[in-house]
């Protein structure tokens, strides 16, 4: 996201010159980032603790309704300690950034519907949701969920069921309207819609998806965390909500909902794509903790001793995980391959010439930022080269990719061996039109820890 980011500072237009299935409003963000901040590690950190400083706020302010300021500082360190016991991997993920404005939506829902349906807070959620699809787009679930919870409440209370839920979705259309202008405006749209329905809706979408059951076996400590933060969850809804916070509670419970369709219907498996998950839970956490009143009901009120003890041995866990996260020897392999690469590219690029770089998520692109280094095509990685290979879509996608490396003639073509979905240099061999291109016009120059190198042959 940073390359592309920078791409766009000079000049670039997404998904016309970076062929990517991610919504525009993640360069975005990583734009306004590399323009304040600039692009080292240490600013990223920073902005991902920032982030997380402002989603706690809004978690706490989530649960204060229920008058337990202990219950609500509960639910928002219990998020913190979820997030920061992913490790460096999960700095700043989309779906972590999404959360911030699914919450803000919900608070604005809630605030509404509290207030007797005013509208102004719905202004703030419809703006806060739809900002969010600009991330992901599966956010549009939830605004759809809120549009709904507003017309019932309305409908409850006898008030105009379309007013408040206009109201959300027009506001929620403002920051997309603009994001796609600016996009019409650079020459971008166009190629956004093409990569979407020729790529991502019909290939993408099926490439690499897991059984969702299957994928909490994969993390460490996964199987134990979620069965106590789905122990909270469980616990929340049995333990009834305090006078005034019931459309907190409920917004919250439709907000697990979409957090688990968030998780399936991207079926990739991928840890951080729980994160809305992980937030609806830890925003009804102070439902199951906060203080009853004088008089409990009997059966009810040993649910708060109980929820206390899960919330410790999740704690507990998001401990054990952070700590085996500071030990992650990849994030030292990854940083010397990155500066290896960088030093093996270096002397073999000409002022302005470019590089190509065959690569998922294994450094290539960060070596290319680190130098300053443009692509000849638009292809920021390789794995849409070896899926569906007889589909007459990526056919067209390998031909484009061989005629841009062909015009464009990079000074190096850099291939990374861990790529995913299809990992090995042999994976090359299924395209025998770019294996042609290496034969006649590049030469292996460098045998990297992970990367081979492949500079242009001088010109006799």
């Amino acid at each position: 996201m940073h390359y592309v980011a920078w791409m766009v500072a000079h000049g670039a237009v997404p998904y016309r010159d970076a062929f990517d299935m991610n919504m525009p409003g993640a360069y975005l963000i990583h734009r306004a980032l590399l323009f304040a901040a600039g692009p080292g590690d240490l600013a990223w950190r920073l902005f991902d603790l920032a982030w997380l400083t402002g989603t706690c706020g809004l978690l706490f302010r989530y649960g204060r309704r229920l008058g337990d300021g202990g219950a609500a500082a509960m639910g928002a360190l219990l998020f913190a300690l979820y997030h920061l016991s992913g490790g460096a991997w999960r700095v700043g993920q989309r779906d972590f950034l999404l959360c911030t404005f699914l919450l803000g939506g919900a608070l604005g829902v809630a605030r509404s519907l509290e207030d007797g349906g005013a509208l102004r807070p719905l202004v703030w959620a419809g703006l806060a949701l739809g900002a969010g699809t600009m991330v992901k787009p599966q956010a549009g679930l939830y605004w759809l969920a809120c549009m709904v919870a507003v017309a019932w409440g309305a409908w409850h209370e006898h008030r105009s069921v379309s007013a408040g839920a206009a109201v959300v979705l027009g506001a929620g259309l403002l920051v997309p309207a603009l994001v796609f202008g600016w996009l019409a405006w650079r020459g971008g749209l166009g190629a956004f819609v093409s990569v979407m329905s020729d790529y991502v809706l019909p290939l993408y979408s099926h490439v690499g998806r897991v059984p969702v059951w299957r994928a909490f076996s994969w993390y460490r400590y996964g199987q134990l965390l979620w069965s106590m933060l789905g122990a909270i969850g469980l616990l929340a809804m049995i333990r009834p909500a305090p006078d005034g916070a019931g459309a907190r509670k409920a917004l919250a419970v439709l907000g697990v909902g979409y957090g688990w369709l968030h998780f399936a219907i991207q079926g990739k498996g991928w840890e951080y794509h729980l994160y809305p998950l992980a937030l609806f839970i830890c925003a009804l956490a102070p439902f199951a903790l906060a203080r009853a009143g004088s008089r409990p009901p009997l059966p009810v009120a040993p649910l708060r001793g109980v929820a206390l003890v899960v919330v410790v041995v999740a704690v507990v866990t998001l401990g054990a995980k952070g700590v085996d996260a500071l030990d992650a020897g990849w994030i030292a392999a990854k940083s010397r391959r990155v500066a290896a690469l960088a030093r093996d590219l270096a002397p073999l690029v000409p002022a302005h010439g470019t590089v190509q770089v065959m690569d998922v998520t294994e450094g290539g692109l960060h070596a290319l930022l680190r130098l300053g280094i443009r692509q000849p095509t638009r292809f920021l990685y390789d794995f849409h080269f070896f899926h569906d290979q007889a589909d007459p879509r990526i056919q067209a996608l390998q031909r484009e990719f061989v005629a841009g490396l062909e015009a464009g003639q990079p000074a190096a073509i850099v291939v990374m061996r861990d790529t995913w979905n299809q990992p090995g240099y042999e994976r090359l061999q299924t395209m025998p039109r770019l294996t042609q291109v290496l034969d006649r016009a590049y030469t292996l120059a460098v045998e990297g820890d992970g990367y081979r190198i492949y500079a242009k042959r001088a010109r006799p």
